[in-house]
C-alpha cells in the first residue's frame, strides 16, 4: 500500500530570534521530522551569537530585521512564507517526537480555527505544574492563549485579520483580540514545552503578577515601547 504524504509545501514554521543559538538548536531538532517537505523561516533581530548559523545548519530559510521588533520578525516571516498554513513558534520552545503526525489532521481539518498547543514547562518543580493547570484553563475555556503556546493559521484567516502588527511586545494578544470570533481559537491536544527561564530569575507569582501588570497597561493605553523597555529591564 502506498505511504499518505500530506503536501507540506503548504506547510511554514516561523520563528523571530535574538541571541538564541543554544535554544534554537534544540526546537530545530524537533522540527526536522518534517524537514524535507516543510519550510522553516527565522526572522533575525540582530543576534550576536551563533543563530544564524545554526539556522543555516538546519537548513531554515533566514530573514533579517531591522529593529528588535517580534510583531515585524511574524508578520515579516509570514509576509515571505510559501506555506498555506503558518505556525508561529518561541524559539525557546520544545516539541514532542510524534508531534509532526498528531497535527496533519488539523491541516486536513477546518481552515476558520486558530489552533494552539497545550501549555507546558520544561522544568520537574511541583510549582510549575500549577502554573500549567491556570495557564491551560485560561487559555480553554477564556480563549486567551498567548505566543509561547504556538499558533496554527490558516493564511486566508491571517490576511483577513490583518496579521501582526509591527509591535514589540504584546504582538500576540492584539493579533487575538482582533479576532471576530474568539469561539475559532481551538485547544490542541498535543503539549508543546516551554523554558522555565523567565520564571527562574523571580517566583512564579509575582512574574505572573508581572504579566498581568503588563497586559493591564497595555489595555489602557499606554505605548507598547514603555512596556517593552519595563518588560526586558534588568
Amino acid at each position: 500500500m502506498k505511504k499518505e504524504k500530506i503536501n507540506m509545501s503548504k506547510f511554514s514554521i516561523i520563528i523571530p530570534t535574538i541571541n538564541e543559538a543554544n535554544n534554537l538548536a534544540l526546537l530545530l531538532s524537533d522540527l526536522s521530522t518534517f524537514h524535507e517537505d516543510g519550510e522553516i523561516i527565522i526572522v533575525d533581530c540582530g543576534s550576536e551569537d551563533k543563530t544564524i548559523d545554526v539556522a543555516y545548519i538546519y537548513g531554515a530559510k533566514v530573514y533579517k530585521a531591522k529593529e528588535r521588533n517580534r510583531g515585524l520578525q511574524l508578520d515579516m516571516g509570514a509576509k515571505n512564507s510559501k506555506g498555506e498554513w503558518l505556525i508561529f513558534l518561541h524559539a525557546d520552545t520544545r516539541l514532542t517526537h510524534d508531534w509532526f503526525i498528531k497535527i496533519k489532521s488539523i491541516l486536513k481539518g477546518d481552515k476558520n480555527f486558530i489552533y494552539f498547543f497545550k501549555f507546558k514547562i520544561n522544568d520537574k518543580k511541583i510549582i510549575y505544574r500549577v502554573l500549567e493547570i491556570l495557564v491551560n484553563f485560561r487559555s480553554k475555556y477564556f480563549k486567551q492563549p498567548y505566543g509561547d503556546q504556538g499558533l496554527i493559521i490558516h493564511r486566508s484567516i491571517y490576511l483577513k485579520n490583518n496579521g501582526f502588527r509591527k509591535i514589540p511586545i504584546m504582538e500576540d494578544i492584539d493579533f487575538l483580540r482582533r479576532l471576530n470570533n474568539k469561539k475559532d481559537l481551538k485547544q490542541i491536544n498535543l503539549p508543546i514545552f516551554t523554558s522555565s527561564r523567565k520564571w527562574e530569575r523571580t517566583n512564579i507569582f509575582f512574574q505572573a503578577f508581572r504579566n498581568w501588570n503588563f497586559r493591564r497597561r497595555w489595555l489602557k493605553g499606554e505605548s507598547t515601547k514603555s512596556i517593552y523597555s519595563d518588560y526586558y529591564k534588568k
